[in-house]
């Protein structure tokens, strides 16, 4: 049996079939090798594009989000703007509507002689109301509406009253006028003191509002 297995036939085919094993064993891991190289490229290819993919992607919502930026800038800007724009026309407006009321105030000069006698009577009505002498207050007043120096007044009123405002010191006075007539014709000394106060602030208030304040004396 040993002199059969280490017979020089036998030997030859050992060795034949060992090489041919050995030399296909190598080629394997060869071509695996070769393998493995071809595709380390390939992977690293596919990371590169990977990244890139990540990068592109990042750098697309960047900008998005900055042209967000810049058009919510720009539409507040562009707001602004027209708040300014609206804040500078009423500002324009104002001014003009001031230097116009001035003007007409300035050439009002019949006028404020009305309110000046306005004035000087009803500081009259007051100090006789003072005095409780109802009878002195009454000739100054006369019938109220009727009487020349409320008739001229009441032309001065419609003249230079420009808001409504002014028109409802205006009303005011007159109500509160024709009250005082009434009640000093009833000898009505204490409704005549109310009505009186309340006369005389309507037509303080009016004359500030209109701006003749501190153009006309004594009040």
């Amino acid at each position: 049996m040993a002199k059969s297995l280490l017979c020089p036939s036998a030997l030859n085919s050992f060795i034949s079939s060992n090489l041919s094993s050995s030399t296909s064993s190598k080629n394997n891991q060869i071509a695996c090798s070769g393998n493995i190289k071809n595709q380390t490229p390939s992977l690293s290819w596919n990371r590169r594009e990977l990244s890139l993919g990540f990068m592109s992607t990042f750098l697309a919502v960047g900008l998005v989000g900055n042209n967000d930026r810049r058009s919510r800038d720009a539409n507040a800007a562009i707001l602004e703007a027209d708040d300014d724009e609206e804040l500078l026309e009423k500002v324009k407006q104002d001014r003009k509507k001031r230097i116009e009321r001035q003007a007409v105030l300035n050439s009002a000069v019949k006028e404020k002689g009305y309110l000046q006698d306005l004035v000087y009577n009803l500081s009259k009505v007051g100090q006789a109301i003072e005095n409780n002498d109802l009878p002195a207050a009454g000739l100054v007043l006369g019938n109220g509406s009727d009487t020349e120096w409320v008739k001229t007044a009441n032309l001065a009123f419609t003249k230079l009253s420009a808001s409504p405002e002014e028109n409802t010191e205006v009303e005011t006075f007159n109500s509160s006028l024709a009250s005082l007539v009434t009640s000093v014709n009833k000898n009505d000394l204490e409704s005549s003191k109310l009505a009186f106060v309340s006369s005389a602030s309507a037509f303080e208030k009016w004359s500030s509002l209109t701006g003749l304040l501190g153009q006309l004396k004594g009040i």
